[in-house]
């Protein structure tokens, strides 16, 4: 790839990756409520999203999508509402995702839930889509293979998703730290549970 649309498209790509969002703040959320180690697989979801959104927006299946927003509609609602009902109950102190004070006899949510999480949040989000089909096709050159340059774009925005999505969860989790020293699990449960809920509304709405 020619090393002049590089040295433009890492730093264009992390600002853009950097900015809080909804799978920025996701992250922040589960790095809060389940810590950094658990939320690596709301990271996979996630990152497996951007990169089929990313190489459909390269060979234009996302501009056609984009023509018809209905085909978002069902998604988005059923994303968000998903999203919006795990933060709810995270609100009211209960299911997997919430902070336990007592986690002996607490289930775990499992590496599907949070897979799916990210998952969802990653490729029903029209804005991403939008993104790619705007950001990707100024640093393709149609002189060279399209496929190997796929390849190098999305693996580094995939590094760079995945440096973001690490830095919103570590400064979750440190929030958790210093919020807990009060001892008071319910007001860490309603904060994670609004930024939850608050997630859900912006997919189901933006």
């Amino acid at each position: 790839m020619n090393l002049a649309l590089l040295s433009a498209f890492i730093p264009t790509f992390f600002f853009v990756s950097v900015t809080p969002g909804m799978c920025m703040t996701l992250a922040m959320t589960l790095g809060m409520t389940i810590g950094v180690k658990r939320a690596l697989w709301m990271m996979l979801g996630e990152l497996v999203g951007v990169a089929m959104v990313a190489i459909l927006s390269a060979i234009g299946v996302a501009a056609l999508l984009l023509n018809y927003p209905s085909v978002f509609i069902v998604l988005k609602y059923l994303g968000g509402a998903y999203l919006a009902y795990i933060g709810l109950q995270m609100w009211l102190s209960k299911g997997k995702m919430a902070i336990k004070a007592d986690s002996t006899d607490s289930k775990p949510a499992s590496r599907f839930d949070l897979i799916s999480q990210g998952f969802v949040t990653a490729i029903a989000n029209p804005k991403g889509w939008a993104f790619f089909v705007a950001l990707l096709p100024p640093f393709l050159d149609a002189s060279h293979s399209l496929a190997s340059q796929l390849i190098v774009l999305i693996a580094i925005i995939l590094t760079l998703e995945f440096t973001c999505l690490l830095i919103y969860a570590a400064g979750g989790r440190t929030l958790k730290s210093l919020l807990m020293q009060s001892g008071n699990v319910r007001i860490m449960n309603r904060i994670a549970g609004t930024l939850m809920i608050g997630v859900g509304l912006w997919l189901a709405i933006g």
